[in-house]
């Protein structure tokens, strides 16, 4: 099985260095290039293929909210599959972090987290998940949808069978494929084939979207069990 290649995005060298060590201290991870900017992310990009970008929010030249929005839509005019964004930030719920995300970003960690959970959100968001701590996921979307205006569902929302709809409130709480599979008593991989075509028929590009999408729908995510 070939590593995941990643890039890291940060504007300070000896942060970029040491995650660069942690990264290729892994046999399944490599670092596939450096950016101390969003716009040499930007170029780096469009000839680097890299699965997941390690980007930093607050850079000089473009920020890492601008440079996501870039990366993402040059990979969908050229026709290549854009890579996961995992976004870099000091403080939690942060509202730059907040942004990326609706940027399309797919997740945001702390620059502070362990380097046990900085791995394992790589291997999370290459395999097409969120990374975004369940206790958080309210807290953090309602705060992506605040002042973008609550919007009526669009008329893809009426192609969601039932059993689809059902789905996307249990997947827009957080829970994982198993979760729901537990819950709906359904095999993972069915589970996983739901998702996929709810995706696909909203044109979402992952789960984290899929929240933002409830969130700025106003699609009745009811509360996290216990929160």
């Amino acid at each position: 099985m070939s590593a995941i290649r990643v890039v890291l995005v940060d504007d300070q060298a000896l942060f970029r260095a040491g995650v660069r060590m942690l990264v290729e201290s892994q046999p399944d991870l490599e670092v596939v290039g450096e950016a101390g900017d969003g716009l040499a992310a930007v170029s780096l990009l469009a000839v680097a293929r890299a699965d997941v970008v390690l980007m930093d929010v607050r850079m000089p030249q473009l920020d890492g909210i601008q440079a996501t929005e870039r990366i993402l839509a040059e990979a969908d005019r050229d026709g290549r599959t854009p890579p996961r964004i995992l976004v870099l930030t000091t403080f939690d719920l942060d509202e730059n972090a907040a942004r990326a995300i609706r940027a399309g970003a797919s997740g945001f960690v702390l620059k502070d987290a362990d380097p046990e959970f900085l791995l394992a959100a790589i291997r999370t968001v290459h395999q097409g998940n969120q990374v975004i701590a369940a206790s958080a996921t309210r807290q953090l979307f309602a705060h992506v949808a605040r002042g973008s205006g609550r919007r009526p569902a669009p008329p893809s929302w009426a192609e969601l069978t039932p059993r689809e709809r059902e789905i996307f409130g249990l997947a827009a709480r957080g829970l994982s494929n198993g979760e729901i599979a537990g819950s709906e008593f359904l095999s993972e991989a069915t589970v996983k084939t739901h998702v996929s075509r709810i995706l696909a028929k909203l044109g979402l590009r992952d789960r984290v979207q899929l929240v933002v999408f409830a969130y700025e729908h106003d699609l009745g995510i009811p509360d996290h069990p216990g929160g």
